[in-house]
């Protein structure tokens, strides 16, 4: 039977052909990461804004938080967990992540079978140059639907943003190649992504007068700034909101309150120094704007489970925390 899809009818042989094609597509993305793969976590490539992931075991649920961008998977799978929302993304599907939200995320690879990825920061001025060559008829069509929409959404890897990402892959393998066309070949990736069925998670960021972009401004103040004392009226303010209005739409983009953000921003960033062996459970406390050191380890151990002096020089693998920290 014939099938509706983007507007075109097609059959089923249509489909399984269409399948194989994806199936060899993603095999081949599998190769090429392989062969630049270095360690478990995010591995940088000779472009910045390019990193490749890999995990060779299973990762139980741990709270992280990735920078705005985009996240790959060809092959295993990622579970992220917010509030009670749940999104799976394995082989075949990306993520769209549109603004550093924490999040709880389980991951599941293996020696024989490891997960392979890689994940695209998105600059800001890239977006809106390419957002605004998408054209305001293509790129106003689904605001409607981003009003009660996280900033992250599971989106399937195929057809013209399947094979734009194999040919930024590519590109790795070449020095030549990635210094001739790889910021071609990633502005061809985003330019897909901003077309997809979750462009419009990255446009809402440009529409300066709506809440969805002001949170977003704060969001950002928040991340920057997270060892400063925190004021809600200051970042209302600076959104043209209300202290209640500004709660409200905060909560309802990331789930949790201003307060609770920055309290897990500051403690993923400790976690980080701890685990890099960059300073002791004292300074690292001192360093994310904790007064006390021994409410620091509380809350530590209430958000990741096991007290600071566990996570101290525990290596830099361990962590799968940021795109870009």
């Amino acid at each position: 039977m014939p099938v509706q899809q983007y507007g075109f009818v097609m059959t089923e042989q249509t489909i399984r052909q269409t399948r194989r094609s994806d199936s060899a597509l993603h095999g081949r993305m599998v190769r090429t990461i392989e062969r630049h793969i270095r360690h478990d976590g995010f591995n940088d490539t000779a472009l910045h804004a390019l990193s490749l992931v890999a995990s060779h075991c299973r990762r139980a649920r741990e709270p992280i938080v990735y920078e705005p961008g985009l996240i790959f998977i060809v092959q295993g799978e990622k579970t992220g967990f917010i509030d009670d929302r749940v999104i799976r993304y394995g082989a075949g599907h990306y993520l769209v992540q549109a603004m550093p939200l924490p999040f709880e995320c389980e991951t599941g690879g293996s020696a024989d079978e490891p997960l392979l990825g890689a994940a695209l920061r998105i600059a800001p001025e890239l977006l809106a140059e390419l957002a605004g060559a998408v054209g305001p008829v293509e790129a106003g069509r689904d605001i409607a639907h981003a009003a009660d929409t996280l900033p992250m959404a599971a989106v399937t890897l195929d057809g013209a943003i399947g094979e734009a990402l194999e040919r930024l892959l590519d590109c790795l393998d070449d020095p030549a190649a990635v210094r001739a066309l790889g910021h071609a070949r990633i502005r061809e990736v985003i330019f897909e992504a901003l077309r997809g069925p979750q462009g419009h998670l990255l446009r809402q960021l440009l529409q300066s007068q709506g809440a969805y972009a002001r949170i977003g401004g704060a969001i950002e103040t928040l991340r920057a700034d997270y060892a400063l004392p925190l004021s809600v009226p200051a970042l209302a303010a600076r959104a043209h909101m209300s202290v209640s209005s500004f709660h409200a739409h905060f909560k309802q983009l990331t789930r949790i309150s201003p307060l609770q953000y920055q309290k897990r921003i500051r403690l993923l960033r400790a976690r980080d120094l701890l685990i890099r062996n960059a300073a002791n459970v004292s300074g690292a406390a001192s360093a994310v704007g904790y007064q006390s050191a021994s409410q620091f380890s509380r809350e530590y151990k209430r958000y990741f489970g096991v007290a600071p002096t566990h996570d101290h020089g525990f290596g830099a693998d361990a962590v799968d925390e940021s795109i870009a920290s």
